[in-house]
Parts: C-alpha cells; structure tokens; sequence
C-alpha cells in the first residue's frame, strides 16, 4: 500500500533537521535562552538571533526528546510543542512528523454543499474519553447520514476534562485524548469513510492555567485591552509579526499536517485587531493561498454578524447563525432571558429573516447590547454561507444544568424545529446525541488547580444570579459544580440510549430527514444566487420561507408554532411535499416543506 508523510515545517518550535532537532523561540525581553534536554546534565545555551528570535540545532535531540526552554534561567515548556505527554506543566517532546505514513491518499474532500455537521466533544463521546473511542462510532455518524465529524478543540489543556476552551498549547494534540498519531488516525478512519472532518480552534485567548507565555513573550498580549479571559492577544502592535504568525502557522499546520478539512474559528468577536488585513482575513487568505488541491471549510463564530467576511474568495465558507438559532429557541422553550430577549418580541419574524437572509440582525440595534447597532446586510451572500443549528455545545453548557433541548421542549414543537435546520438549504449542524433525543445533560466541566477551581466554581454560580430561580444563594448551590468528577461523568454520551424505543423513533426522524436532505437538497444547493429567499407571516409564531434553488426550483417552508392550522400558501399549492412533521399527508403540520420543480 502506498504511503505519504505529511508535514508543516514551522518556524518556531521543534523540527527534524539535518544534524539533529531544530529548537527555535521568540523571547524579545529576554537576555539568554538555554534548551534543557531530559537526560542531560548542562542546560545549551540557544544563539540569539534579531528579532528577539534564539535557535539551536543539536544532534543531542531526537524524536521522543523531552525538552524545556530556559528562559532567564527558568524553565517552561515549549509554547509550539506538538506533544506534551505530562499535560501542560511538564516537558514537551519532540516529534518527527515524516515518521507517520498517511495511507489515505486518494482523499479529496468534500464540496460544501454536501456537508451535514455532526459536533462531538472526544472526552465525552465514547467510554474511553480519547480520539480512539471516536473511531469506534464513526459507523453510526455514516448510518446517520452526516457528511463531516467537527471536534470540539483537543489543544493540550489544563489537568484531566475539559472543554477544549482553555487550551494552552496550541499545536499538541491533548495527551488525554492519545496525542498527535491519535489524532492522525482518526483523521485516516474518517476519511475511509468517507467523512470529512473539522476542528474547532480558539484564537482569542489562552487558557487560564498552564500558559506560559506571559512569561515568555509579554509582547504576546495587550495589557491595555482586556478579554473576560485577560489581556488580549496582540495582533496589532509594533512587536506583532510573529504573533500573528503563530496562529497562521497554526492553521494550517491542522490543515497540511493533520490532513484536516477545515476549521471553525472560535469567537472571532473577541479579538482586537485593527491592522488592515486583520488577523481574521489574514489567516483565511493565507489558507486560500496555499491549500488549493481540496476543499477546506473555514467556519466562523462571529457575534458581530460581519457579512463582509463570508464567501469562499473571502476566505470563510460560513458563520455559525447564532440568530437563527436564537429565534427557534425561543419559539421552541418560550425563554426569554439574556440574548433571547432580543429576539422575543417576533420570533417568527426573526426566524423568517434569518432562514431567508442569513442574519436576523443587519444593523438594527440590540437591546440586549445595550441599543448598539448590530451586525451587517447578508444580501450579498447564499444561504450555504451560515451554519444552522438547534442545539450545540454552548447553548447546551451554558444552561445551569447542561440541559438539551429534548428535556426542555415539547416534542412536536422539538420535531419541526429539528425539520426546519436539516431541511433549509443553509448547512446543517448537530450536537452529539441530539439525534435520538438524548435527555443526558452536556454540563459545563473543567480541572484546574485548587485555588482557579474554587474561582470557576464561585464564577459558574454568579453567572445565572439574574436568572430569577437562582436569586437565592441556596438555590445557585444546586448547578452543577463545573470541577467535580460526576458534572464531567454525566455529560458522558450513553450508548445505550440509541437501542431504546423513544430514542429509536428519534433517530429514524434525524435520518429520513437527512436523507431527504442528501437527495432533494443537496443536488440544487450549487450556484444558487445570493438572496434567494424571502419570508412572509401567515399568523403569529408561524412563517413561510421561500427560496429559489441553484436549479431554479424553489423550495417552500411553512414553520408554524401558533398552535392554530396554518394553510400552504396557494402559489406552492403544486409542489410537492418533501416533509410534513406532524407526519399525515396534508401539509398542515408544524413544520411541512414543499418543493416546486423537477424531481432529482
């Protein structure tokens, strides 16, 4: 069988070279760098170089070598490693990427109109918590009929659980989960299915334990503007270049290195960056500029609604629609707190907007941000350049008890919610479990050190004081403490619950419904022009979306949760019916769609 090595020769960090290992670290206040090699007795002093750069090559280092950087006679570990076997704290290891021989080699990606997202946090998806356990229920996701795996980030992290968001060291595969081969195998396993698969990253911020490069480089970071996790990242000031290269190298080294097919960029609102191009279009450019034999899926969460930013030419494929996702919550649950609020007044109308023009919010003010305008006109765009979903790992976790949907909703309302996402032609995403309508919760969980967990516990607890059933210190006792052992083993998916008959009856509805996607939508999604949609409201909490498909069929939504009959609108009226979830042949459910124009 033929084989492939595949390798993003970094600028920094540890590389294979010729006579040895390559150690290279960008210290600017530094007077001295040393290299510490597990097993040797004396520290090597690195040459500096300009820049505030030091670098060595050593034949005394080989692939395994544990090392750390003295820095100023202090050691750390290295802030690029790709392995850090001992967790964040310990010795890094040195890795020779040549060494793993990739044998997928005839894959070629997947177009994105083809993509169903299925999301899934590794240390909770299988009983053994790691990369491994994730191929073991690869089969599942193809007889689900989703077309790509996202993982949820797996950067090395802070002691044994955690949601990925408090990674510190960027480019090494956590060791909780296997590390970097792991990691590549699952990479091969999806692909041999057929699957592409993409991973969520987190450029705005570094965990709050086990980052060392305040230390390191204080030029990383701005002291003078502030992130809810610190001073924020600095991609701007004078010292910024390497930087902004570290998290450009970054990219595509999951992308070349990992064989990766695409990224989601984590809360990209929570970077400053006011340099023309921003770090944002810099590193989409960037991978536009250089991966060009294969898709890749560049995704962004992005709270500021930046139409300008979507377009494959651009860089990014889609943004996650948070706005639909608002205006179907609400429709579905009646909550009302926080963001919901901003879409409480119409939801229909809200979701009307956001399934026929990507965004909700396109300039108009939000209350919840305090009448500040919001966001930016999507007429320009397609409906595949936003991401839909009902349920994901924030708007799960970040209940007070790691609560879905199916434990807070009635089931037809949960239905026709459920139809609306897999159906439209925007891209479909779902939460791990979701399918058959798993009522495990998916908490809020984290392991750090003594003195930062009573700090995360005290914080979790403040955060839902607004909330009016938890005015009551008492009753804040009852959330579930994000440290504890159980909070983590009882966001553990349960494979059992797939056999069992009520989530069986779910899981036939997700995979009719996707099916129905893959052979009716999926073919008509290409070249479909920007703006193609638009909404009218028969009744409140009930609308009907229209689109025109790059075929030139159209395709009708009637999404109705007024409780009352909503009838299909007359000019649909020859169309044929793709979906009616209240499951009789007339069209008269909550949600039913139609299309209008030649079979596939």
């Amino acid at each position: 069988m033929p084989f492939a090595s595949r390798h993003h020769r970094l600028p920094f960090g540890a590389e294979p070279a010729d006579g040895g290992v390559r150690f290279r670290l960008w210290a600017p206040r530094a007077a001295a760098v040393a290299l510490l090699l597990d097993g040797l007795p004396d520290a090597i002093t690195m040459r500096q170089e300009p820049g505030g750069w030091f670098s060595l090559t050593t034949a005394e280092a080989a692939p395994g070598a544990r090392y750390r950087y003295a820095v100023d006679g202090k050691p750390f570990p290295d802030p690029a490693s790709r392995h850090q076997p001992s967790g964040v704290h310990g010795p890094s290891e040195v890795v020779d990427p040549r060494a793993y021989h990739w044998a997928d080699l005839a894959w070629r990606g997947r177009p994105w109109e083809e993509i169903v997202l299925y999301e899934l946090h590794v240390g909770t998806f299988s009983p053994t918590g790691d990369f491994d356990g994730v191929t073991r229920y690869l089969d599942h996701l193809c007889r689900l009929g989703v077309t790509a795996v996202e993982l949820m980030p797996v950067a090395e992290f802070p002691g044994r659980r955690n949601w990925g968001y408090d990674g510190v060291c960027l480019y090494a595969p956590s060791s909780q989960y296997g590390g970097p081969n792991a990691l590549k195998r699952l990479v091969e396993a999806c692909h041999a299915r057929g699957l592409a698969i993409l991973l969520d990253v987190v450029y705005n911020h570094f965990g709050p334990e086990g980052n060392y490069l305040p230390a390191i480089a204080p030029d990383f970071f701005n002291a003078n503007r502030q992130t809810p996790w610190g001073a924020a990242l600095d991609f701007a000031g004078a010292n910024s270049r390497p930087v902004r290269d570290f998290f450009i190298h970054n990219a595509l080294y999951w992308l070349e290195e990992f064989h990766l097919d695409g990224l989601r960029l984590d809360a990209v609102h929570a970077i400053s960056d006011d340099t023309v191009p921003d770090i944002i279009d810099e590193i989409g450019a960037t991978v536009r500029q250089r991966i060009t034999d294969r898709p890749i899926h560049l995704v962004l969460e992005n709270d500021r609604n930046e139409a300008r930013r979507l377009g494959r030419p651009k860089g990014y494929s889609a943004q996650w629609n948070d706005d639909l996702h608002h205006a179907l919550h609400v429709l579905v649950t009646g909550e009302t707190l926080g963001f919901y609020g901003d879409y409480a007044a119409d939801p229909a109308a809200a979701l009307g907007r956001a399934l026929a023009e990507g965004f909700t919010y396109q300039g108009e003010p939000s209350p919840f941000r305090g009448g500040r305008p919001r966001g930016e006109a999507s007429a320009e765009l397609p409906a595949t350049a936003f991401v839909a979903f009902l349920q994901n790992h924030d708007h799960v976790g970040n209940h007070p008890f790691g609560l879905r949907l199916a434990a807070r909703a009635s089931e037809p309302a949960l239905h026709a919610a459920v139809a609306i996402v897999l159906l439209s032609p925007q891209i479909p995403l779902l939460f791990m479990g979701e399918e058959w309508g798993s009522q495990r919760p998916f908490a809020f969980f984290c392991d750090f050190e003594p003195g930062l967990a009573q700090s995360v516990r005290d914080g979790r607890r403040r955060e839902f004081a607004h909330y009016p059933e938890f005015h009551d210190k008492a009753a804040r006792e009852r959330i579930p403490d994000p440290t504890a052992d159980a909070t983590f083993a009882n966001s553990r998916i349960d494979w059992a619950e797939p056999l069992q008959p009520g989530h069986q009856s779910w899981l036939s509805r997700y995979q009719t419904l996707i099916e129905i996607r893959r052979r009716e939508i999926v073919p008509r999604l290409a070249g479909m022009p920007p703006f193609a949609g638009r909404y009218d409201m028969p009744a409140p909490k009930a609308v009907i979306v229209e689109w025109r498909l790059g075929d030139g069929s159209r395709l009708v939504l009637t999404a109705n949760f007024s409780g009352e009959r909503v009838p299909v609108p007359a000019e649909a009226s020859n169309g044929r019916l793709l979906y009616d979830s209240e499951g009789s042949s007339s069209p008269l459910g909550a949600a039913f769609y139609l299309l209008e124009g030649p079979a596939s």
